[in-house]
């Protein structure tokens, strides 16, 4: 075994754990998963079926990924923060053939206690505030905050706000990295050195 697994925990047979791993107190790890390199599952985290994990993703205690929720590389899931894969549940309804996909992209952070609602996707780098309810998609490099969670800045790679307007077209350079960020047509992105 190449990732190390917390004696406590749970890991149902079929599910792929990628090396260097780390499963801790009293996860659960459902057969159908598939998790990367790298990853770390915080104390009391649940891993269903039909999950991604991608390699670096660090997913803190008490997390719950629910079937139909893919994470790319690098993704950062604060404690105690909410997924959901059914977007109108109800206990006497069984709505299993209507889980909605969730995509949460490279490098994004969902801060502690924030909720993503199902069927969203979350942009690459974006940040979500502790506390925010995403219900609707996120914008590449965007800060959320809030119920529901609205934009309120432009974030870098390094995780500092960017000072850039929300509109318009304009340009900066992270203070900690030096790396150019341009706004353009409602979209912010890195300027890739060749």
């Amino acid at each position: 075994m190449t990732y190390t697994v917390h004696p406590s925990a749970i890991v149902d047979d079929g599910a792929i754990i990628g090396e260097g791993s780390r499963v801790w107190h009293f996860v659960h790890v459902c057969g159908g998963a598939k998790i990367g390199k790298g990853v770390s599952l915080g104390q009391n985290v649940f891993v269903g079926n039909k999950v991604v994990i991608g390699d670096k993703c660090k997913i803190q205690n008490n997390v719950s990924i629910y079937d139909n929720v893919t994470l790319e590389e690098g993704v950062f899931c604060g404690p105690s923060m909410v997924f959901t894969n059914v977007y109108n549940p109800r206990s006497l309804i069984e709505r299993k053939n209507e889980y909605r996909d969730t995509l949460v992209k490279r490098g994004a952070s969902l801060g502690a206690n924030c909720t993503i609602v199902c069927g969203v996707t979350i942009g690459e780098y974006s940040f979500i505030g502790a506390g925010a309810v995403v219900n609707k998609d996120v914008k590449p490099y965007a800060l959320m905050v809030g119920v529901p969670a609205k934009q309120i800045a432009w974030i870098s790679e390094f995780g500092e706000q960017l000072d850039l307007p929300l509109t318009g077209n304009a340009e900066t350079v992270c203070q900690h990295t030096g790396q150019k960020y341009v706004l353009s047509d409602g979209f912010c992105s890195l300027v890739k050195n060749n």
